[in-house]
């Protein structure tokens, strides 16, 4: 999907960075072949990955999200394991590992049949899939971010230097807060990205986090890889 120019320059680059977030996407109580692609557009340059240093990290370049329709998400037919939390849509990001404090947006299906994305202009917001389970709830959550934008490095930027053990607490609108740890930080070619492996549903409450990674590739404009976290919840308090 082509991006627009960054604005207010000539001779910046446009890109176009496809992430394949899952077209297998399957639910055990839903239509079977039904998915979600979630599509992540970059304009400008790639982001300049670097290990973790201070949040003054220059990177320039947008990502954009759109998606094929996704579908609800029942409750599991696996017999329920771990502690989980009621329903509750998420406010607001923390990864201190990586110094993530954002703010969330819901992200839904639009007229086009695709999944809106988060404003490509907005550096520090962290998408939510709204229609699926919300973080601390039974299920995998799905939380998308950009890695740049056209004002410079953005939430994920440092998505992939996060290690097993890190946390990630996500406060929730019924004033807890579900603190996530991390299990694995993996990143997948997009033309072998594991859909099944991310987006089926799981009997405890899971969390994954994902943005573009990778090389690169100027003749195709688009990122190689994407980055994906897999978390599971580890604890809830009050806010």
């Amino acid at each position: 999907m082509a991006a627009p120019q960054s604005p207010g320059s000539s001779s910046s680059r446009t890109a176009s960075d496809t992430i394949t977030l899952g077209r297998a996407l399957l639910w055990p109580a839903a239509a079977a072949g039904l998915g979600m692609l979630l599509i992540y557009n970059s304009i400008g340059f790639p982001a300049d990955d670097k290990p973790p240093a201070p949040p003054s990290m220059a990177a320039p370049a947008p990502l954009y999200v759109s998606s094929a329709a996704p579908s609800a998400s029942p409750k599991p037919a696996a017999p329920s394991v771990g502690p989980a939390l009621p329903r509750s849509v998420p406010t607001r990001l923390r990864i201190p590992a990586i110094v993530v404090d954002a703010p969330f947006t819901p992200l839904s299906v639009g007229a086009s049949g695709r999944l809106d994305a988060p404003p490509p202009n907005d550096k520090n917001l962290a998408g939510w899939f709204k229609d699926g389970a919300t973080p601390g709830e039974r299920g995998a959550a799905i939380v998308a971010g950009h890695v740049d934008t056209t004002t410079g490095p953005a939430i994920f930027l440092q998505l992939r230097f996060l290690r097993p053990g890190a946390t990630v607490d996500i406060t929730r609108a019924d004033g807890t807060v579900a603190t996530f740890k991390v299990d694995t930080v993996e990143t997948f070619s997009k033309a072998k990205f594991p859909d099944k492996r991310v987006y089926a549903d799981t009997p405890d409450a899971q969390l994954r986090l994902i943005t573009c990674g990778g090389n690169y590739d100027k003749k195709v404009r688009d990122y190689e890889d994407n980055v994906v976290v897999f978390a599971h919840l580890d604890s809830a308090r009050k806010a």
